[in-house]
């Protein structure tokens, strides 16, 4: 997202007033300003309750929940905030809350007013005059409301003492730029195994705590003369508290992963068995998570130098969720190793058509029934080992890469904090580590003939559509799909052609519901609570799957919610949605003609390299 996009405008605002208008009759809810400011403000300006933080909208932090104003107007049931941060009651700084958003000042704002008003406004004739017509968000501590606003120059106003802001909405064509600029779409020409993956990602931090990886690597194969198979990694890793653990893992993760997974390989003389696969993985996991928490931490003990210190307890005390598959095509079986509560879903074509949603992962959390089980038992006698939900009151997360603070020793952690820094330690740390990174292990046999594709993401998508909502969008958008223009003969085409024959939209979703909703640990979505569980406010608009999915998620073929959910600028975005990242993974069987190619109709203009980074 680009930062102008999201910044709050400052400029003053000078015209004559024409007074405000409202309708309650449709929710409408004036901005009154007081006599004094009626004289002077320059513009009208109608506005309309639109969002509002949720009661149960909190951050990661559960001492910081936002409370609900009590002189809150009294309307139909509003979107509702889902957002919250992945911050832990031992973090002793950092920007986050509404009070930070308040704390930004107006840099880099004058390019995109400008921007946003040759953009987005209509003209207007009032009398003899004509004047602009734009639309506005107002911004409070409790809700948001959107409107119109009538006159001329930039927008941006604080409208009274309890900090309600008014600035421009984008419009939906920069809001369709926004989702798009970082999509990624690949054709993968190696025969067995893919045929294509999508790739975006929508900041709602700045900058962007989530990140992302993929990999492919070419195994020989000794069944066949000159043989190989490949061995295909991807993986989304959900940061909190910052962004450097979720580099790291990017970084480094399918490496340490893929050289485990050698090394187990090559110590069988047949096939290792499937629970040396999962205990391969598990072992890259854990050595690199210790690596990161507890080496990182011996070594600025031992070096006593305050800028290695900094770079190398950096990915410590931030934490990341990972969630990683590893496909072997030669097996077709597909391993998803689930850190954190990231989650990855399985669509496959059933008998009648329609398509089946299968969790591959369970959202690890202390809601989690069986996690919060877990770590009574290994930590007898602490009532307070999960509190509210959250790890010792702090951490949603059950396993984690990262989070010190609740591995390390209490001694440990006054040793780094008295010579360096490091986060103050919870009163209820008693026998750490708490949070682990070891991952859960899932193996699901992949069948290409009937159309499989999997969907991972990190907790910002699944916080706004259940796990059929986003098989079924897939499948939606799959039957809207005609063959691509630069790339008429690409394998995906052929493959899926193959599969469902000719091409066409239909209504509703077709996808099967589960007779579990709450697999996969999937809680009923924020966004449902507002429009029910109807299909009519979906919409297939995007080459590119994964913005897609991130399009409904923000609210479909409600442009006004997408507009102003992409205005909202960091970190008071926060409050109603989170970093997104999402890929999907299209499995398929066909001539091995190339290698990975770039799908031009699917990829931002800014990111079309010539090949895939694999």
């Amino acid at each position: 997202m680009r930062r102008a996009a999201i910044q709050a405008f400052r400029a003053s605002l000078q015209c004559s007033v024409r007074g405000f208008r409202s309708n309650t009759r449709r929710g409408f809810s004036p901005l009154l300003p007081s006599n004094a400011n009626r004289r002077s403000l320059a513009a009208a300006a109608s506005t309309r309750r639109f969002l509002s933080t949720s009661p149960h909208g909190r951050d990661r932090n559960s001492n910081n929940r936002p409370q609900t104003a009590k002189n809150a107007p009294i309307a139909s049931e509003p979107l509702r905030s889902s957002m919250y941060f992945r911050t832990s009651v031992a973090l002793v700084s950092a920007l986050v809350g509404y009070g930070a958003y308040y704390s930004y000042g107006s840099n880099g704002t004058d390019s995109l007013v400008k921007r946003a008003y040759s953009s987005s406004s209509t003209s207007t004739v009032t009398g003899d005059a004509a004047t602009q017509t734009r639309s506005i968000l107002v911004i409070s501590a409790d809700e948001l409301h959107t409107g119109t606003f009538v006159g001329d120059g930039p927008i941006s106003k604080t409208t009274g003492n309890d900090g309600k802001r008014v600035i421009e909405m984008v419009t939906p064509d920069q809001a369709t730029e926004m989702l798009r600029k970082s999509e990624l779409s690949y054709y993968v020409e190696r025969g067995q195994g893919v045929v294509r993956y999508d790739l975006v990602q929508l900041p709602s931090n700045d900058p962007i705590e989530d990140d992302h990886a993929e990999r492919i690597v070419e195994m020989p194969d000794s069944s066949e003369p000159h043989g190989s198979s490949d061995w295909m990694f991807w993986g989304v890793f959900d940061g909190h508290s910052g962004w450097t653990t979720s580099a790291k893992l990017r970084q480094v993760l399918t490496t340490v992963v893929a050289r485990e997974l050698n090394d187990t390989y090559k110590a069988s003389s047949l096939a290792p068995p499937p629970e040396a696969i999962d205990a391969a993985i598990k072992r890259g996991f854990l050595k690199l998570d210790d690596d990161i928490v507890n080496k990182s931490a011996q070594k600025v003990l031992q070096g006593n130098n305050k800028t290695a210190a900094a770079e190398l307890l950096a990915p410590a005390l931030s934490g990341s969720c990972a969630l990683l598959s590893f496909y072997d095509s030669r097996s077709k079986l597909l391993r998803v190793a689930c850190t954190g509560d990231s989650r990855a879903v399985l669509g496959r074509r059933s008998a009648s058509g329609k398509w089946t949603a299968t969790p591959l992962s369970v959202d690890q959390t202390g809601s989690n029934p069986d996690e919060a089980a877990r770590l009574q038992k290994l930590h007898p006698n602490e009532p307070h080992v999960v509190r509210n939900g959250r790890v010792l009151g702090g951490l949603e997360p059950t396993r984690a890469f990262g989070d010190a603070s609740y591995k390390w020793s209490r001694e440990t952690s006054e040793q780094l904090r008295q010579r360096f820094f490091a986060r103050s330690v919870s009163s209820f740390l008693k026998t750490p580590p708490y949070v682990t990174a070891e991952p859960v292990v899932t193996t699901t046999k992949i069948e290409p003939e009937k159309g499989d594709f999997v969907v991972m993401a990190t907790d910002g998508l699944w916080e706004m559509l259940t796990n059929e909502e986003v098989i079924g969008l897939v499948g939606k958008w799959l039957e809207s799909q005609q063959v691509t223009k630069n790339h008429p003969t690409s394998q995906f085409d052929s493959v899926w052609t193959r599969i469902f024959g000719s091409r066409g939209a239909k209504d509703g979703l077709p996808v099967e519901v589960a007779q579990d909703a709450g697999g996969g640990g999937q809680k009923t979505p924020f966004r449902r609570q507002q429009w029910g569980d109807s299909a009519d406010g979906f919409v297939v608009q995007d080459s590119n799957v994964a913005t897609h999915l991130v399009r409904n998620a923000l609210g479909g073929k409600n442009q006004e919610q997408v507009s102003a959910l992409l205005t909202l600028p960091a970190p008071f975005s926060r409050r109603y949605r989170d970093d997104l990242t999402v890929q999907v993974i299209f499995f398929g069987n066909g001539e091995r003609t190339g290698e990975v190619v770039v799908n031009q109709d699917a990829t931002a203009a800014a990111n079309k390299p010539v090949k895939a980074k694999l």
